[in-house]
């Protein structure tokens, strides 16, 4: 079959003249680099709060960090809207993830070597309220990942359960912590607005993650399936990978600038950061059965 026949058998399918279309060919412009890749537009979503260079690096080193982000749930995706899963797609599609994450982790130089401490500590305070904390790519990333348990407070995880609804279990979540009184319910300015902005779309990207996440795509595969070892050591790289490695490359970074002469500066959303972000007080783990007891137990204490 000729490439025209092949054209006119695609646009006939979706009801449209190939013709029509092979005429717009004679009219449109070549394409170039800047235009596929929107470099312009791109180069120019940077705008400072201040007037101290270093904040250019904040600004686009947290730009990159969410494009990796979009990466990461495409292929999050792959794997949560394909019926038939194998365990070398699985594997693939892990590793691929895993290799985003290792470039967030080691990319951390950047921050912690890229920019000037005083710098830094001048800056910061025009972003206050702010804080990566309200990265809503990343909490995707965590619902697609694992089921909703393991996201939920250590302190409350024996209280929900499947019946809970998505409301309560929402209210329960680890990092409300960051940004929540529990004895009063009331929340910080930063929780609020990322919840205004986000909370009714998390929730409805929770509801089919759900039963689509990464751990629970996994354990519907047939027992020889989740038995294979590749699969097995891409899983445990990923959830060591994403949940203490990168997390502790950020906590030491934040530590980098923040807890100069002892005393840690508080986070610009305000949260309690050397607790809220170090991986051995929440132990957020997506693979947990992957895990012996004794690595359960020691998650985050040997970093």
């Amino acid at each position: 079959m000729s490439i025209h026949d092949k054209l006119k058998e695609k646009y006939n399918l979706l009801d449209q003249d190939l013709e029509v279309h092979l005429e717009g060919l004679l009219y449109s412009k070549p394409l170039n680099y800047w235009d596929y890749i929107q470099t312009d537009a791109l180069l120019n979503l940077q705008t400072q709060r201040s007037t101290l260079p270093d904040e250019m690096v904040f600004i686009l080193y947290h730009q990159i960090n969410e494009l990796l982000f979009k990466m990461v749930l495409g292929e999050i995706e792959q794997v949560a809207k394909q019926d038939h899963v194998n365990a070398e797609l699985f594997s693939s599609k892990l590793m691929r993830i895993s290799r985003y994450f290792d470039m967030l982790t080691s990319s951390f130089s950047i921050m912690r070597d890229g920019m000037d401490v005083e710098q830094y500590n001048k800056f910061r305070t025009t972003l206050t309220p702010a804080s990566g904390f309200q990265s809503a790519q990343y909490r995707k990333i965590e619902f697609a990942s694992t089921e909703l348990i393991n996201l939920i407070d250590k302190r409350f995880r024996d209280t929900i359960d499947r019946n809970t609804s998505y409301e309560h279990a929402f209210e329960h979540l680890y990092w409300q912590a960051a940004g929540k009184d529990y004895k009063t319910g009331k929340k910080n300015y930063t929780l609020a607005a990322f919840e205004k902005k986000y909370k009714a779309e998390l929730i409805q990207f929770t509801e089919f993650y759900n039963t689509h996440n990464l751990w629970s795509k996994f354990k519907a595969l047939p027992k020889v399936v989740r038995e294979d070892e590749n699969l097995i050591k891409a899983m445990r790289h990923y959830d060591y990978t994403v949940n203490i490695k990168w997390v502790m490359a950020h906590y030491n970074t934040a530590n980098h600038y923040l807890n100069i002469g002892g005393k840690p500066a508080e986070a610009t959303g305000g949260s309690e950061w050397t607790k809220y972000m170090h991986p051995k007080y929440q132990k957020r783990i997506f693979f947990p059965e992957l895990w012996t007891e004794k690595e359960l137990k020691e998650w985050g204490t040997n970093v």
